[in-house]
């Protein structure tokens, strides 16, 4: 298989509470035989409040995050959904906005180029992991790279919100009823768990000042997989992971029930299939402890 090369975004969560995804994906990327170019220079897409005072602060800012990608010549890629969400939404209206709108994207080139930073062409695309999965490795080749199945291990997919309803196209999958982490787990060798949270909000948004709320609204995911009868959560999001694994022990003080269900990222489950250790994939930095999940495998 030709080895895949990306310019490497790896976010701000990644790169500080969720240090153990960065981890995962590095880790998991020569078994898939990809090649990542990290965009040392990149900065924060935002997380979606950038817009909230100034549209072209948003778009300005991932222009150039896209640039810097377009620059290597490689398609920019993201394991954080939000970044996915911010990122892809951005690169889909410029691109758009060169057709209907050139005078703006022309103004965004000038304030890049003023900084003397690379201007945006719209020449590559945005992708998150679980995409480039799908897309450019492929279900098949994931298959044949799996070295331990994930037999009897029932996976809920929590898919998050921005990478389903952020762009108005998605690549491989549909904003309401979505498969393609089922679709991952069935390659791995694991189960997918079917229940209603999955495509549903975590809470992570509303947490800074409405946090019983987002709790609330956490604990209810996280109930709903576990009546569904899973013994982990798997997201493509790192802001899920922190609001329904960090979090986890003040949502069981909350609701006043035990709940003790792991959190996994998605490269993490990857990883486990294509047999690494897991102190390799980081797992060991979780709150709540993913040792059920191991012994089931073991």
């Amino acid at each position: 298989m030709t080895t895949l090369r990306y310019a490497y975004y790896p976010g701000c969560v990644a790169q500080g509470a969720c240090r153990e995804l960065d981890l995962a994906t590095r880790a998991i990327a020569p078994r898939l035989d990809i090649e990542l170019i990290e965009l040392k220079q990149a900065a924060c897409c935002g997380s979606g409040t950038f817009k909230e005072n100034s549209w072209l602060l948003e778009d300005t800012v991932n222009a150039r995050n896209i640039a810097l990608a377009e620059a290597l010549e490689l398609p920019l890629l993201t394991h954080c959904s939000t970044c996915q969400g911010v990122i892809g939404h951005v690169d889909e209206r410029l691109k758009e906005f060169q057709r209907d709108r050139p005078d703006y994207v022309n103004s965004i080139n000038q304030l890049l180029e003023a900084e003397g930073c690379h201007p945006y062409r719209g020449t590559t695309e945005v992708k998150h992991l679980l995409w480039a999965i799908i897309g450019d490795v492929g279900l098949e080749q994931l298959r044949l790279r799996v070295t331990r199945p994930l037999t009897n291990l029932r996976c809920a997919a929590f898919y998050g919100c921005y990478l389903l309803r952020a762009q108005r196209t998605l690549p491989f999958d549909h904003p309401t009823h979505p498969s393609s982490l089922e679709n991952v787990f069935d390659a791995l060798g694991a189960t997918a768990v079917e229940y209603s949270g999955r495509t549903q909000c975590c809470g992570w948004p509303i947490s800074s000042y409405a946090t019983p709320a987002a709790f609330r609204m956490a604990a209810q995911r996280l109930q709903g997989a576990i009546a569904a009868g899973a013994d982990c959560i798997v997201t493509p999001c790192p802001l899920c992971h922190l609001n329904l694994d960090s979090r986890q022990p003040e949502i069981e003080h909350l609701i006043g029930e035990k709940l003790n269900l792991p959190i996994l990222h998605l490269p993490q489950l990857i990883g486990l299939a294509l047999g690494l250790a897991p102190q390799l994939l980081g797992l060991s930095k979780h709150v709540v402890s993913v040792e059920p999940v191991l012994a089931k495998l073991a």
